[in-house]
C-alpha cells in the first residue's frame, strides 16, 4: 500500500478496509483480518491498524468480538456508504464547487461531459 502524506495512515487503513468491503472482498460477518496480521501485510505498526479498526468499530462498520477478533458488521456497506457520502458532501463536494466557480464551468458543462 502507498500512503499519501496528505492523511493519517489509519484513515487510509480504514478507507482500505471499507473498500474490501464495498467491494465484498470482506463480507458481513466475516472475520477481518487480525490487529498483527493485517500490520504485518501493510507494513505498518499493529498500532496504526488498531486505530483504524477502532474508527471503523466507532462507525459500526466492525464489531469486535473481545477474545475473538473484529468481524465485519451486518449492515456494514450501507453504513460505509453513508458515512462516506456524508464526507463527499462536507469536504469533496465544496471544493469541486469552488473549481468550477473559478473556472467558470456551469452544470450544463458537467452534463455535456458525463
Amino acid at each position: 500500500m502507498n500512503f499519501k502524506e496528505t492523511q493519517p495512515i489509519y484513515m487510509q487503513i480504514a478507507d482500505w478496509a471499507c473498500e474490501q468491503i464495498l467491494l465484498h472482498k470482506w463480507q458481513s460477518d466475516d472475520r477481518a483480518p487480525s490487529v498483527r496480521e493485517l500490520g504485518a501485510t501493510l507494513e505498518v505498526n499493529p498500532n496504526t491498524v488498531a486505530r483504524s479498526y477502532e474508527f471503523l468499530e466507532n462507525k459500526e462498520i466492525l464489531v469486535n468480538k473481545r477474545g475473538v477478533g473484529f468481524f465485519i458488521a451486518p449492515n456494514a456497506a450501507d453504513k460505509i456508504r453513508e458515512f462516506r457520502k456524508e464526507r463527499f458532501f462536507e469536504e469533496e463536494l465544496p471544493v469541486v464547487f469552488k473549481t468550477m466557480k473559478l473556472l467558470g464551468i456551469g452544470m450544463e458543462d458537467i452534463v455535456k461531459r458525463f
